[in-house]
């Protein structure tokens, strides 16, 4: 056998289509997580002014957080998931340190740019949000992979797509309100975080289902 036959470490436990998914949905969880805590400082006003409603730009990317969670706990196991969960929430909080101390710095005088000025202005909220999503993150999503775990339990093999849509129901709901309350109360008026509570639950929703079918993928 040559170097390159040779097996890669967790093979024997998992085989290298699933080690790949593994790896592959717990980088997007992470990745996603983290973009949305940044894109979240944003405030989105979507749609024509009859029926245009508030959401925070982190819902383009955090819905997905949901699924690849289900993948990771499919491929894994709910040990492995709950682990992902709780390192991810130790990354976010990584990251808005870094934000912070890098904004908190001196910037250099001979360098002029917007970019020097409106770094520390636009990210400083980053640290209540990142605390928002780090609890309401850990909550819901602890609480999704034991709905996901009883599921299995109950069903085995049959029915994959209802794991994915049980658990989704249960902790989007839970996120979205948490998340909001925290990042958002008592920043911005009580019908814009109304608004953003019902927008993120539907798209959160939507998305879930739309990537549904990635649970048979792996």
């Amino acid at each position: 056998m040559t170097l390159t036959d040779q097996p890669v470490a967790g093979e024997h436990l998992l085989g290298r289509r699933a080690l790949t998914w593994l790896l592959v949905a717990t980088a997007g969880y992470v990745a996603c997580s983290i973009l949305a805590n940044v894109m979240s400082v944003r405030i989105l006003r979507i749609g024509p002014d009859w029926a245009s409603f508030s959401i925070d730009a982190g819902t383009l990317t955090y819905p997905l957080t949901f699924t690849l969670r289900d993948l990771v706990h499919k491929v894994g196991g709910r040990h492995l998931a709950r682990v992902v969960i709780l390192a991810t929430a130790g990354l976010n909080v990584l990251a808005a340190l870094a934000f912070w101390a890098t904004s908190s710095l001196p910037a250099d005088p001979a360098v002029v740019s917007a970019a020097q000025d409106w770094f520390g202005p636009v990210l400083n909220p980053l640290v209540r949000i990142t605390a928002a999503s780090v609890i309401a993150q850990v909550v819901a999503e602890l609480l999704d992979t034991e709905v996901y775990h009883r599921f299995v339990q109950r069903f085995g093999h049959r029915w994959q797509w209802g794991r994915v849509l049980t658990s989704n129901a249960v902790s989007i709901p839970v996120d979205s309100i948490v998340f909001v309350g925290i990042a958002f109360g008592g920043v911005v008026p009580l019908s814009v975080a109304v608004s953003i509570v019902w927008a993120n639950i539907v798209v959160k929703g939507l998305t879930s289902v739309l990537t549904v079918p990635l649970i048979y993928a792996v």
